[in-house]
Protein backbone atom coordinates (compact mmCIF):
# COMPACT_ATOMS: atom_id res chain seq x y z
CA UNK A 1 0.00 0.00 0.00
CA UNK A 2 0.84 3.60 -0.50
CA UNK A 3 2.90 5.31 2.32
CA UNK A 4 2.31 8.99 0.98
CA UNK A 5 1.73 11.05 3.67
CA UNK A 6 -1.92 12.49 4.01
CA UNK A 7 -2.96 16.27 4.06
CA UNK A 8 -3.22 18.09 7.64
CA UNK A 9 -7.34 17.29 7.83
CA UNK A 10 -8.28 14.49 9.88
CA UNK A 11 -8.09 11.48 7.18
CA UNK A 12 -7.83 7.36 6.36
CA UNK A 13 -8.35 5.99 2.82
CA UNK A 14 -12.51 8.85 -0.01
CA UNK A 15 -17.46 11.20 -2.13
CA UNK A 16 -19.35 11.85 -4.41
CA UNK A 17 -20.56 8.65 -5.85
CA UNK A 18 -19.35 5.14 -5.23
CA UNK A 19 -19.49 3.99 -7.88
CA UNK A 20 -22.12 2.93 -11.04
CA UNK A 21 -9.25 -4.15 -9.42
CA UNK A 22 13.10 -12.59 -7.09
CA UNK A 23 10.97 -14.78 -9.10
CA UNK A 24 12.05 -17.44 -11.37
CA UNK A 25 10.32 -18.39 -14.63
CA UNK A 26 11.17 -22.13 -15.04
CA UNK A 27 11.63 -23.33 -19.32
CA UNK A 28 12.18 -26.72 -20.34
CA UNK A 29 14.69 -27.36 -22.85
CA UNK A 30 16.03 -30.67 -24.87
CA UNK A 31 18.70 -30.52 -22.97
CA UNK A 32 16.82 -29.86 -19.20
CA UNK A 33 15.45 -27.34 -17.00
CA UNK A 34 16.83 -24.03 -17.43
CA UNK A 35 16.30 -20.97 -15.24
CA UNK A 36 15.50 -17.91 -16.41
CA UNK A 37 15.33 -15.15 -14.09
CA UNK A 38 12.25 -12.72 -14.22
CA UNK A 39 13.73 -9.82 -12.61
CA UNK A 40 16.33 -10.00 -15.43
CA UNK A 41 15.18 -11.58 -18.43
CA UNK A 42 12.52 -9.26 -20.93
CA UNK A 43 9.83 -12.05 -21.49
CA UNK A 44 5.78 -11.26 -21.77
CA UNK A 45 3.91 -10.31 -18.63
CA UNK A 46 1.47 -12.76 -19.79
CA UNK A 47 0.57 -16.06 -21.64
CA UNK A 48 -2.66 -14.91 -23.13
CA UNK A 49 -4.33 -17.88 -21.66
CA UNK A 50 -3.30 -16.38 -18.35
CA UNK A 51 -4.76 -13.19 -18.86
CA UNK A 52 -8.18 -14.92 -20.10
CA UNK A 53 -8.13 -16.70 -16.87
CA UNK A 54 -7.54 -13.62 -14.82
CA UNK A 55 -10.41 -11.18 -16.16
CA UNK A 56 -12.66 -14.45 -15.72
CA UNK A 57 -11.58 -14.37 -12.23
CA UNK A 58 -11.93 -10.97 -11.44
CA UNK A 59 -15.32 -11.05 -13.01
CA UNK A 60 -16.59 -14.00 -11.01
CA UNK A 61 -15.05 -12.31 -7.54
CA UNK A 62 -16.57 -8.76 -8.42
CA UNK A 63 -19.97 -10.46 -8.73
CA UNK A 64 -19.94 -12.12 -5.68
CA UNK A 65 -18.85 -9.59 -3.39
CA UNK A 66 -21.07 -7.06 -5.43
CA UNK A 67 -24.01 -9.50 -4.83
CA UNK A 68 -23.50 -9.94 -0.84
CA UNK A 69 -21.76 -6.52 -0.41
CA UNK A 70 -19.10 -8.49 1.13
CA UNK A 71 -15.30 -6.88 0.85
CA UNK A 72 -13.74 -9.72 1.28
CA UNK A 73 -15.00 -11.72 -1.58
CA UNK A 74 -12.83 -9.68 -4.29
CA UNK A 75 -9.60 -8.45 -1.78
CA UNK A 76 -7.50 -10.88 -2.95
CA UNK A 77 -8.25 -9.81 -7.13
CA UNK A 78 -8.33 -6.19 -6.91
CA UNK A 79 -5.54 -3.75 -5.46
CA UNK A 80 -4.38 -0.20 -6.16
CA UNK A 81 -6.68 2.74 -6.88
CA UNK A 82 -9.51 0.27 -8.04
CA UNK A 83 -9.05 -1.56 -4.43
CA UNK A 84 -9.42 1.43 -2.00
CA UNK A 85 -12.39 2.46 -4.38
CA UNK A 86 -14.11 -1.02 -4.63
CA UNK A 87 -13.58 -2.27 -0.78
CA UNK A 88 -14.97 1.35 0.44
CA UNK A 89 -18.21 0.81 -2.00
CA UNK A 90 -18.39 -2.99 -0.40
CA UNK A 91 -18.29 -1.52 3.01
CA UNK A 92 -20.77 1.57 3.08
CA UNK A 93 -23.16 -1.04 0.70
CA UNK A 94 -23.04 -3.43 3.50
CA UNK A 95 -23.43 -0.84 5.94
CA UNK A 96 -26.85 0.03 4.88
CA UNK A 97 -27.82 -3.70 3.32
CA UNK A 98 -26.86 -6.00 5.58
CA UNK A 99 -28.47 -8.69 3.77
CA UNK A 100 -26.81 -8.22 -0.11
CA UNK A 101 -27.06 -5.54 -2.44
CA UNK A 102 -30.78 -5.37 -3.62
CA UNK A 103 -30.02 -3.77 -6.91
CA UNK A 104 -27.19 -6.32 -8.26
CA UNK A 105 -26.66 -7.35 -11.94
CA UNK A 106 -23.82 -9.34 -12.60
CA UNK A 107 -21.28 -8.21 -14.49
CA UNK A 108 -20.81 -9.78 -17.83
CA UNK A 109 -17.46 -8.32 -19.94
CA UNK A 110 -17.28 -9.86 -23.60
CA UNK A 111 -15.29 -8.52 -26.80
CA UNK A 112 -12.19 -9.04 -24.36
CA UNK A 113 -9.07 -7.78 -25.70
CA UNK A 114 -5.40 -8.02 -23.93
CA UNK A 115 -2.28 -5.69 -24.68
CA UNK A 116 0.37 -7.73 -22.96
CA UNK A 117 3.99 -6.12 -23.13
CA UNK A 118 7.42 -7.73 -22.76
CA UNK A 119 9.32 -6.55 -20.25
CA UNK A 120 12.13 -7.35 -17.42
CA UNK A 121 11.54 -6.99 -13.75
CA UNK A 122 8.26 -7.31 -11.35
CA UNK A 123 5.38 -6.06 -11.43
CA UNK A 124 4.16 -8.00 -14.03
CA UNK A 125 1.01 -6.30 -16.15
CA UNK A 126 -1.32 -6.12 -18.92
CA UNK A 127 -4.50 -4.36 -20.19
CA UNK A 128 -7.38 -6.06 -20.78
CA UNK A 129 -10.49 -4.35 -22.45
CA UNK A 130 -14.04 -5.40 -22.40
CA UNK A 131 -17.27 -4.48 -23.55
CA UNK A 132 -19.97 -4.49 -20.19
CA UNK A 133 -23.13 -5.28 -19.80
CA UNK A 134 -23.40 -1.66 -17.95
CA UNK A 135 -21.80 1.51 -18.96
CA UNK A 136 -23.20 1.31 -22.60
CA UNK A 137 -21.61 0.65 -25.35
CA UNK A 138 -18.18 1.95 -23.18
CA UNK A 139 -15.36 -0.47 -23.05
CA UNK A 140 -14.22 -1.79 -19.57
CA UNK A 141 -10.57 -1.22 -19.38
CA UNK A 142 -8.83 -2.79 -16.37
CA UNK A 143 -4.89 -3.40 -15.42
CA UNK A 144 -3.97 -6.42 -14.00
CA UNK A 145 -0.84 -6.55 -12.22
CA UNK A 146 0.88 -8.89 -10.20
CA UNK A 147 4.79 -8.39 -7.90
CA UNK A 148 5.53 -12.32 -8.04
CA UNK A 149 5.07 -15.94 -10.21
CA UNK A 150 3.20 -17.13 -7.50
CA UNK A 151 1.10 -14.30 -6.64
CA UNK A 152 -2.90 -14.11 -7.89
CA UNK A 153 -3.31 -11.12 -10.77
CA UNK A 154 -5.07 -8.35 -9.21
CA UNK A 155 -6.26 -5.49 -10.87
CA UNK A 156 -5.67 -1.88 -10.18
CA UNK A 157 -6.80 0.50 -12.46
CA UNK A 158 -10.49 0.45 -14.10
CA UNK A 159 -11.59 2.87 -16.26
CA UNK A 160 -14.59 3.39 -18.92
CA UNK A 161 -13.28 4.02 -22.60
CA UNK A 162 -15.37 4.92 -25.42
CA UNK A 163 -14.20 2.60 -27.76
CA UNK A 164 -12.80 5.47 -30.31
CA UNK A 165 -10.71 6.57 -27.30
CA UNK A 166 -8.71 3.20 -26.86
CA UNK A 167 -5.33 4.00 -28.64
CA UNK A 168 -3.89 1.56 -30.95
CA UNK A 169 -0.71 0.29 -29.11
CA UNK A 170 3.22 -0.33 -30.77
CA UNK A 171 3.42 -3.92 -30.70
CA UNK A 172 6.80 -6.83 -32.05
CA UNK A 173 5.88 -9.19 -34.91
CA UNK A 174 4.62 -11.24 -32.06
CA UNK A 175 2.14 -9.46 -30.50
CA UNK A 176 3.47 -8.17 -27.93
CA UNK A 177 3.32 -4.46 -26.40
CA UNK A 178 6.38 -2.18 -25.27
CA UNK A 179 5.74 -1.03 -21.30
CA UNK A 180 7.16 2.59 -21.15
CA UNK A 181 9.21 2.93 -18.36
CA UNK A 182 8.15 5.76 -15.41
CA UNK A 183 11.17 7.81 -15.73
CA UNK A 184 11.07 7.74 -19.66
CA UNK A 185 12.15 11.30 -21.00
CA UNK A 186 10.59 10.94 -24.79
CA UNK A 187 7.14 12.01 -23.38
CA UNK A 188 5.68 15.05 -22.75
CA UNK A 189 5.07 14.17 -18.93
CA UNK A 190 7.36 11.57 -17.75
CA UNK A 191 4.49 8.67 -15.95
CA UNK A 192 6.44 8.73 -13.09
CA UNK A 193 5.77 12.59 -13.03
CA UNK A 194 1.73 12.74 -13.99
CA UNK A 195 0.27 12.34 -10.89
CA UNK A 196 2.26 15.35 -9.16
CA UNK A 197 1.49 17.00 -12.22
CA UNK A 198 -2.11 16.52 -12.38
CA UNK A 199 -2.63 17.50 -8.56
CA UNK A 200 -0.61 20.86 -8.90
CA UNK A 201 -2.93 21.37 -12.17
CA UNK A 202 -5.98 20.85 -10.19
CA UNK A 203 -4.89 23.57 -7.60
CA UNK A 204 -2.94 25.83 -10.01
CA UNK A 205 -4.06 25.47 -13.43
CA UNK A 206 -1.54 25.39 -16.26
CA UNK A 207 -0.78 23.93 -19.71
CA UNK A 208 0.18 20.50 -18.91
CA UNK A 209 -2.95 19.09 -19.82
CA UNK A 210 -5.32 19.30 -23.09
CA UNK A 211 -8.96 21.14 -21.95
CA UNK A 212 -11.45 18.23 -21.27
CA UNK A 213 -14.10 17.26 -18.29
CA UNK A 214 -11.41 15.95 -16.55
CA UNK A 215 -9.34 19.06 -16.64
CA UNK A 216 -10.48 22.64 -17.41
CA UNK A 217 -14.24 21.09 -16.70
CA UNK A 218 -13.65 19.91 -13.21
CA UNK A 219 -11.76 23.20 -12.44
CA UNK A 220 -14.34 25.17 -13.27
CA UNK A 221 -16.99 22.87 -11.25
CA UNK A 222 -14.77 23.37 -8.36
CA UNK A 223 -14.70 27.28 -8.63
CA UNK A 224 -18.64 26.90 -8.43
CA UNK A 225 -18.68 24.95 -5.40
CA UNK A 226 -18.44 27.72 -2.54
CA UNK A 227 -22.14 29.36 -1.75
CA UNK A 228 -23.09 31.58 0.69
CA UNK A 229 -22.86 30.32 3.87
CA UNK A 230 -20.88 27.29 3.41
CA UNK A 231 -17.17 27.44 1.69
CA UNK A 232 -15.91 24.61 0.21
CA UNK A 233 -12.26 24.04 -0.08
CA UNK A 234 -10.07 21.21 -1.85
CA UNK A 235 -6.55 19.49 -1.18
CA UNK A 236 -5.09 17.31 -4.14
CA UNK A 237 -2.45 14.75 -3.77
CA UNK A 238 -0.08 12.23 -5.85
CA UNK A 239 0.04 8.68 -5.31
CA UNK A 240 2.41 6.96 -6.60
CA UNK A 241 3.86 4.34 -4.75
CA UNK A 242 3.66 0.69 -4.43
CA UNK A 243 0.25 -0.63 -5.58
CA UNK A 244 -0.51 3.22 -6.68
CA UNK A 245 2.25 3.40 -9.24
CA UNK A 246 1.75 4.69 -12.82
CA UNK A 247 1.68 1.97 -15.47
CA UNK A 248 2.25 2.84 -19.53
CA UNK A 249 1.97 1.04 -22.84
CA UNK A 250 3.50 2.79 -25.80
CA UNK A 251 1.39 3.94 -28.65
CA UNK A 252 1.56 3.25 -32.08
CA UNK A 253 2.29 6.95 -32.54
CA UNK A 254 5.15 6.48 -30.06
CA UNK A 255 3.18 8.03 -27.44
CA UNK A 256 1.97 6.22 -24.45
CA UNK A 257 -1.53 5.19 -22.62
CA UNK A 258 -0.84 5.81 -18.63
CA UNK A 259 -2.78 4.66 -15.96
CA UNK A 260 -2.02 7.15 -12.90
CA UNK A 261 -3.68 7.72 -9.15
CA UNK A 262 -4.54 10.96 -7.53
CA UNK A 263 -5.74 11.42 -3.99
CA UNK A 264 -8.58 14.18 -3.51
CA UNK A 265 -9.86 16.18 0.25
CA UNK A 266 -12.83 17.98 -0.26
CA UNK A 267 -13.87 19.64 2.85
CA UNK A 268 -17.40 21.77 3.49
CA UNK A 269 -17.29 24.04 5.94
CA UNK A 270 -20.89 26.16 7.00
CA UNK A 271 -21.08 29.37 8.63
CA UNK A 272 -22.04 29.54 12.35
CA UNK A 273 -25.84 30.44 11.22
CA UNK A 274 -25.77 27.25 9.02
CA UNK A 275 -25.22 23.58 8.60
CA UNK A 276 -23.46 21.26 6.22
CA UNK A 277 -25.81 19.49 3.96
CA UNK A 278 -26.49 16.21 5.13
CA UNK A 279 -24.99 13.48 3.13
CA UNK A 280 -26.47 10.60 1.61
CA UNK A 281 -26.50 7.46 3.20
CA UNK A 282 -23.27 6.16 1.38
CA UNK A 283 -21.43 8.73 2.79
CA UNK A 284 -22.59 8.47 6.17
CA UNK A 285 -21.30 4.97 6.43
CA UNK A 286 -18.01 5.94 5.55
CA UNK A 287 -18.06 9.21 8.09
CA UNK A 288 -16.38 9.38 11.71
CA UNK A 289 -17.82 11.53 14.05
CA UNK A 290 -20.38 13.73 13.84
CA UNK A 291 -20.83 16.58 11.78
CA UNK A 292 -21.70 19.77 13.06
CA UNK A 293 -20.29 22.58 11.32
CA UNK A 294 -17.99 20.64 8.93
CA UNK A 295 -17.42 17.20 6.28
CA UNK A 296 -14.29 16.15 5.13
CA UNK A 297 -13.96 13.82 2.41
CA UNK A 298 -11.40 11.50 1.20
CA UNK A 299 -11.38 10.34 -2.31
CA UNK A 300 -9.35 7.86 -4.61
CA UNK A 301 -9.25 8.37 -8.15
CA UNK A 302 -7.75 6.42 -11.00
CA UNK A 303 -7.10 8.53 -14.36
CA UNK A 304 -6.08 7.21 -17.76
CA UNK A 305 -4.33 9.84 -20.22
CA UNK A 306 -2.41 9.85 -23.56
CA UNK A 307 1.00 11.45 -23.30
CA UNK A 308 2.45 12.43 -26.54
CA UNK A 309 5.92 11.83 -27.32
CA UNK A 310 8.15 14.44 -27.16
CA UNK A 311 8.67 16.37 -30.37
CA UNK A 312 5.44 15.20 -31.76
CA UNK A 313 4.20 18.92 -31.88
CA UNK A 314 2.06 17.67 -29.56
CA UNK A 315 2.59 18.93 -25.92
CA UNK A 316 -0.33 18.73 -24.07
CA UNK A 317 -1.49 15.29 -22.12
CA UNK A 318 -5.30 14.36 -22.73
CA UNK A 319 -7.05 12.74 -19.32
CA UNK A 320 -9.86 10.42 -21.60
CA UNK A 321 -11.17 9.54 -18.47
CA UNK A 322 -11.70 9.52 -14.01
CA UNK A 323 -13.09 7.14 -11.95
CA UNK A 324 -13.10 8.36 -8.41
CA UNK A 325 -15.06 6.94 -5.35
CA UNK A 326 -15.24 7.85 -1.74
CA UNK A 327 -13.07 5.82 0.83
CA UNK A 328 -13.82 7.92 4.07
CA UNK A 329 -14.75 11.17 5.18
CA UNK A 330 -15.07 12.78 9.08
CA UNK A 331 -17.30 15.16 10.44
CA UNK A 332 -16.41 17.94 12.89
Amino acid sequence: MSRDRGPRWPRRLDRSALIAASVTALFLTASGCVVVHGEREILPSATRAEAVKALEKFTSAYNRADKAYDASADAAYTTGALGAIDAARLTAGRANNPDGNPSHQPLKLTDAKFTIPKKAGWPRWFVADALGNKGGDLRWVLVFTRDGLDETWQAAYLTLLSPDDVPEFRTDSDGWAEAVAADSERLAVPPAELSKEYATYLQDGGDTFAPGAQTSAWRAQRAKATRPGLATQYIDEPLTSGDFAPLALRTKDGGALVFFTTRHFEKQTAAQSASVPAPNKDVRALTDGEIKQSLTMEFVSNEVALNPAKGSGEDQVTVLARVQGLTSAKGA
